[in-house]
C-alpha cells in the first residue's frame, strides 16, 4: 500500500523543546531553598528572632519614662527604632553574610552552571528577607503590646504609612547589603564583622537607642545620610502621635524625603548590584 502526502495546508505538529522556567518561577522556587535553609538553622533563627525582643525589653526597663513635656513614653519611641534595627539586620547584615557563605563554599560556582539567573538568586534572598523581617515585626509587635502595653498604629492611615516604610525600607536594606557584598568580596568569616560595623554604628546615631534629636549635630547630619535614620523616622510616625514631630529635626515626619532618600539609595545599590554581581568570577549575562 503506498502511503499518502499530507494533506495541503495541514501544518505539522513540531517537536516541542523543554522550556526553562520562568523568571518568577525560579524566584519563587529559590525563595523556598532560601527559607528552608535558613530555618534548618536553629542557632540563627533563635538569634535572629530573640535578640530584638531582649534588646526590647532591657532598654524597655532601664531607659522608661516620658520624653520630654510631650507625654509620650520612650518605650513607645524605641519601638519603632527597634524595628528598624531589626529590619536592618535581618536584611543588610543577613543578606552580606549570606552571600559571602554562599561564594565561600562553592554555592556561587555550582549555581553558574545551572539554568539560575542572578536576578532569581537576589530574588530568593529578598524572599527570605522579607519574610524574615514580616515574623520578627509581629514577634516585636506582640512583644511591646504584651509586655508593655504599647500602642499599635491607630488609623488606617498609619497602618499604610508603617507598610510602605517597611517595604521600601527592607527593599533598600537588603539591596544596600547585597551591593556591599559584591564590593568587598569579603570571606564568610569576615562578612560578619564588615557588615556589622556599619548597622552597630549607624544603630546608634540614626535614633534606634536614643531620642535623634538628642544627639550631637555632626552625628545627626552624618545619619542623615544613610537609609535606617529615615527608616526609624518614617516607623516613628506611624507609631507616635502628631505631637511629636516637634521632637524631630525639622518638626516634620518628611514621609517626602523618607522615601526620596530611601529610594536613592535602591536604585544606587541596584546598579552597584548590576556592575559588580559576578557568579565566582565569571561574567554572566
Amino acid at each position: 500500500m503506498i502511503a499518502t502526502a499530507p494533506e495541503a495546508g495541514r501544518i505539522q505538529p513540531e517537536p516541542t523543546a523543554d522550556r526553562l522556567p520562568s523568571l518568577l518561577r525560579q524566584s519563587a522556587v529559590r525563595g523556598l531553598v532560601e527559607i528552608k535553609l535558613f530555618f534548618r538553622e536553629r542557632e540563627s533563627v533563635v538569634f535572629t528572632f530573640t535578640l530584638p525582643i531582649i534588646l526590647l525589653v532591657l532598654f524597655g526597663e532601664i531607659f522608661h519614662g516620658k520624653i520630654g513635656h510631650t507625654g509620650v513614653d520612650f518605650r513607645q519611641y524605641f519601638l519603632a527604632g527597634i524595628i528598624a534595627s531589626g529590619l536592618m539586620s535581618a536584611t543588610f547584615v543577613n543578606l552580606g553574610v549570606s552571600i559571602a557563605a554562599d561564594r565561600d563554599d562553592g554555592t556561587l560556582t555550582r549555581l553558574a552552571g545551572t539554568p539560575l539567573s542572578p536576578v532569581s538568586y537576589f530574588a530568593g534572598k529578598a524572599i527570605l528577607a522579607v519574610v524574615v523581617c514580616l515574623l520578627e515585626v509581629a514577634a516585636l509587635l506582640a512583644a511591646g503590646v504584651g509586655i508593655f502595653g504599647l500602642h499599635l498604629p491607630s488609623t488606617a492611615g498609619r497602618w499604610l504609612t508603617l507598610a510602605w516604610v517597611l517595604a521600601l525600607g527592607a527593599a533598600t536594606c537588603s539591596l544596600l547589603g547585597v551591593a556591599l557584598s559584591c564590593l568587598v568580596k569579603a570571606s564568610a568569616r569576615s562578612a560578619v564583622a564588615v557588615m556589622n560595623l556599619p548597622y552597630l554604628v549607624l544603630s546608634f546615631i540614626s535614633g534606634v537607642y536614643f531620642v535623634f534629636s538628642q544627639l550631637p549635630a555632626g552625628l545627626q547630619q552624618v545619619a542623615a545620610i544613610f537609609p535606617l535614620k529615615w527608616i526609624c523616622q518614617g516607623l516613628r510616625s506611624a507609631f507616635l502621635p502628631d505631637t511629636m514631630q516637634v521632637v524631630e529635626r525639622a518638626h516634620s515626619w518628611e514621609h517626602g524625603r523618607v522615601a526620596l532618600v530611601l529610594g536613592a539609595w535602591l536604585v544606587a545599590s541596584l546598579v552597584i548590584c548590576i556592575r559588580t554581581f559576578r557568579w565566582q568570577g565569571m561574567d554572566r549575562r
